[in-house]
């Protein structure tokens, strides 16, 4: 059954379309039997608003986008989490989309919500984004945009990060302070900046103690099967440096396929070679041993980012000024028993 309309509800009682309207709205103008009567009937025939008639008289959908490379990390289940958190607050709907770490999937999905009218998107890029033209679309639309953990810092607009230079850095750090030499690091792919910032962190932490960087010891997981490349390469640096001492992976999933690897071989884990993952996702305390690693924080990364996103959308409606806003969040070691 198809349904009710305005005219629909205006027939059956004898009133005007107008008078349906004003009685849905609750103007003043119209008599409280008529609102009663209008509400009766069209509770009745299921009437629902139709909302791409509101949104052209508002140009407003109460509607974002979110996209996210992928749904596997616990980390992405955290920001969703914060996204909706602040959403339902400023009774907003979310479309969520996963771009599958694919550019042109990437691509597809924001000419998608563009053409849904869509009032602001949030995203955190594809491994394969490496040119923005697309992501630059959405501000020549004038869609309000705001990115999120994979960056582009060419792209003018607001950013919410962490510092992944910085919490390589110490997770590095942390693993000479324990009087391991020969570190290794399982990378992510080239082009995404925190993966970029990682691998730096990593480089700079061994060159501030003196300790030689090895290019030999660094390994690409870029197939986006973290597991399966941890648990590859790890087979693979047991055969190439039997002596290796630490492994820094890039990813809590990476650092979990190297677990498995170790205790399928039967090298001990912290004993004989430690591991440090990234992100502390609920994988790192259910892994035997439980993993040591960085807490990222997802869940207030997705609600700051809403918020700004929410709040320039605002101030858009509003004809106001504002600035963009870059903000790093905090990140911490957690300390469990695989370093």
């Amino acid at each position: 059954m198809k349904d009710a309309t305005l005219k629909q509800i205006a027939a059956q009682l004898g009133v005007s379309i107008t008078t349906v309207s004003k009685a849905l709205k609750d103007y003043p103008d119209v008599s409280k039997k008529t609102k009663n009567a209008v509400i009766a009937l069209a509770k009745k025939l299921n009437y629902t608003p139709n909302s791409f008639a509101v949104n052209l008289r508002t140009k407003e959908s109460r509607t974002i986008g979110l996209i996210v490379p992928t749904v596997d990390y616990n980390f992405f289940s955290k920001v969703f989490e914060g996204v909706l958190k602040e959403a339902e607050k400023r009774k907003y709907l979310v479309i969520i989309l996963r771009s599958n770490e694919k550019l042109e999937i990437e691509k597809k999905q924001i000419d998608l919500l563009l053409k849904k009218r869509v009032d602001g998107i949030l995203m955190s890029l594809s491994n394969e984004t490496g040119d923005f033209d697309h992501i630059n679309n959405i501000i020549a639309y004038k869609t309000p945009l705001v990115l999120f953990d994979k960056i582009a810092k060419l792209v003018n607009c607001s950013k919410v990060m962490i510092n992944d230079r910085k919490a390589a850095y110490d997770a590095v750090t942390y693993l000479i302070s324990k009087g391991h030499k020969k570190i290794a690091h399982f990378r992510g792919s080239y082009i995404p900046q925190n993966s970029i910032d990682r691998f730096l962190g990593y480089k700079r932490a061994l060159e501030d103690n003196n300790i030689f960087y090895d290019s030999s010891l660094v390994y690409v997981c870029d197939n986006n099967t973290d597991f399966e490349d941890g648990y590859n390469n790890a087979k693979k640096i047991v055969n190439d440096h039997p002596d290796i001492s630490a492994i820094f992976a890039v990813t809590d999933l990476v650092a979990v396929g190297i677990i498995k690897y170790l205790n399928d071989i039967g090298v001990q884990v912290p004993q004989q070679i430690a591991v440090f993952g990234f992100c502390n996702s609920f994988m790192s305390e259910i892994i035997t041993p439980k993993l040591t690693t960085i807490d990222q924080p997802g869940f207030e990364i997705g609600k700051k980012a809403a918020s700004i996103l929410f709040d320039e959308i605002e101030l858009i409606k509003s004809n106001k000024a504002f600035e963009f806003q870059s903000v790093e969040l905090e990140t911490s070691i957690i300390e469990r028993e695989s370093a």
